[in-house]
């Protein structure tokens, strides 16, 4: 599977975003990544942005538009955490999760539609996690804007489905990345006792399904949510 087309992973100067930057360049699309700091992986075109911040993506997809050509696949992958259980959450943690993490998707896929409606053609990859559908404590924030992402593909789907365009979700359940090596050896042996593979995925794992949305092959595949979890939400 190879191609030429442009694509934009936001965050994708680490984890799981960087993989699928990666994944993208030695398939052979033009790969730009949009980064608060740091850079995106060798082949790719690192730009600015904040995903809270209008003005930032504007100007980073005409740096990318300028240098690549118009963004035809455009993976919304920036999120943060702000983990906590209800009666400790503040406003701000909820606020600001919820505006990085949905708000930001929003922000993202708005400026990329328009030149995905210019062509007739565009695949919009949003990543949400497990816990969108499962829950989680101490998510209530982090859960809610990932589900949210769901609902914004479906409505997205019946807008633009007409047109070339397809929107969908990819769930990753727990992925090797630094924050899952952070966590206590016993906290990581629960968790997998509760993943029927009965381990984390690589963030290549992740890649390779999001790729492959990418493709001509999905081009039928609009509003689903395909979960890499191992099994470990089934249905959720």
């Amino acid at each position: 599977m190879s191609s030429d087309r442009v694509v934009l992973v936001t965050g994708g100067n680490r984890g799981i975003g960087r993989a699928i930057a990666e994944r993208f360049v030695a398939a052979g699309y033009r790969t730009a990544v949009t980064a608060r700091s740091g850079e995106g992986p060798q082949g790719t075109m690192t730009v600015r942005a904040d995903v809270i911040d209008s003005a930032s993506l504007d100007a980073a997809f005409s740096q990318v538009e300028a240098a690549l050509g118009p963004v035809e696949i455009v993976v919304a992958n920036a999120g943060i955490t702000k983990d906590t259980l209800l009666l400790r959450m503040t406003e701000d943690d909820f606020d600001s999760v919820v505006a990085t993490n949905l708000g930001g998707t929003f922000r993202v896929v708005k400026r990329a539609s328009k030149g995905m409606l210019r062509a007739r053609w565009g695949r919009v990859i949003l990543i949400s996690s497990v816990v969108g559908l499962y829950g989680s404590a101490g998510q209530i924030n982090y859960s809610s804007s990932k589900a949210a992402l769901v609902g914004f593909a479906r409505s997205l789907t019946r807008e633009l489905g007409g047109r070339g365009i397809t929107a969908n979700v990819v769930a990753p359940g727990f992925i090797e990345t630094d924050m899952t090596a952070a966590l206590p050896e016993n906290t990581q042996a629960e968790y997998k006792r509760n993943i029927p593979a009965g381990r984390f995925a690589t963030p290549d794992e992740v890649a390779g399904v999001v790729t492959w949305l990418a493709s001509d092959d999905a081009a039928y595949i609009s509003g689903a949510v395909i979960p890499v979890d191992g099994g470990l939400g089934m249905g959720h």
